[in-house]
């Protein structure tokens, strides 16, 4: 096995563009859930509306990518209205289920073909990235060193993507040590207690949900960034990794996902390379190339497993504040 170039590619997913996207999409979780105790199962559905709501804006509508970006984040807040207004009053278990549907509803209604002149239906979404290109401030040419050398624009999605984490992880900092992120963990804690006092408990998690939600349509924007929309991305299997994430870095905390994403994709990345290399070199000899690379997926589902009997509050997270919704 080349352990060189499977190192190499290894590394390269520490500023990858799918590890910034799903960092953002699991910050969006940690507000959902972490802090407000919202059992949120459809991330998938808001990175996708901050994905298409950012194409169709630009080739549709001839809008400029930075306007696109806002079109996404406001098709969020207006799907985390729909969803929140009937479902916000159930049960968690409840809420899990009818955010996971809903989440495949945006699916599907992508892949729809009565939506095919605007959607491209299961084609997806391409050839939209010359205005975010033509913005790139690095000088052509590609630069870097070791496994993180890319191309002006490579670099320009990373940089630009690595801004919005910082500026969300920042947000999510100062919303929940003010009197705002306060009252929105202790309706996590116990929201009658909370209702007892006065405060409009609906009110607040409809404020988490949308700001969640925009958290996971910018993941969405920044994923469709360097390629193209594609609906078969934002399936179920999406918001499990976002959880497992999420629960691996710590849900009640700020850093947490990002270390989640960085870690998460590192070994999915080191999966991939050095499995299919084992069945190559006849370690594996009972299973192809393809079929090696799919055990990456079993192994995910074990250490989701592991973390939530072993370590349920996650690497960086503090176990006086872990909560699993009681409601």
């Amino acid at each position: 096995m080349d352990w060189e170039a499977i190192l190499s590619n290894t590394a390269s997913w520490l500023i990858s563009p799918e590890t910034i996207a799903y960092a953002l999409a699991a910050l969006g979780l940690a507000v959902h859930f972490g802090y407000g105790g919202l059992l949120n199962f459809g991330m998938a559905g808001f990175m996708a509306l901050g994905a298409y709501g950012y194409a169709i804006s630009i080739l549709t509508f001839g809008l400029p990518w930075w306007a696109g970006i806002l079109v996404g984040c406001l098709a969020s807040v207006v799907f985390a209205f729909i969803l929140g207004i009937p479902t916000l009053r159930l049960r968690a278990d409840y809420l899990a289920i009818v955010t996971i549907a809903a989440a495949e509803i945006v699916r599907l209604l992508f892949t729809t073909q009565v939506f095919d002149a605007v959607t491209n239906s299961a084609d997806g979404l391409g050839n939209y990235h010359e205005g975010f290109r033509a913005a790139n401030p690095f000088p052509e040419g590609t630069y870097g060193f070791g496994p993180w050398t890319y191309n002006a624009n490579g670099w320009w999605v990373r940089i630009f993507g690595i801004g919005l984490l910082i500026i969300a992880a920042l947000l999510v900092w100062l919303l929940m040590r003010s009197p705002w992120g306060r009252v929105l963990k202790g309706i996590r804690e116990d929201e009658d207690a909370v209702r007892a006092l006065g405060k409009n408990v609906f009110a607040y998690k409809m404020q988490a949900l949308i700001i969640g939600g925009i958290f996971g349509a910018l993941g969405g924007v920044v994923f469709a960034l360097p390629s193209a929309v594609v609906p078969s991305v934002y399936v179920t299997s999406l918001t499990f990794f976002i959880w497992t994430i999420l629960l691996l870095g710590g849900a009640a905390t700020v850093f947490g996902p990002i270390l989640g994403a960085v870690i998460f994709w590192v070994i999915m990345g080191f999966l991939s390379n050095v499995l299919p290399a084992m069945a190559s070199s006849g370690l594996l000899p009972f299973m192809s190339t393809t079929q090696a690379a799919t055990l990456r997926f079993i192994f995910v589902g074990l250490a989701l497993m592991l973390i939530v009997i072993f370590r349920p509050q996650g690497i960086l997270g503090n176990k006086k504040e872990l909560t699993f919704v009681k409601q």
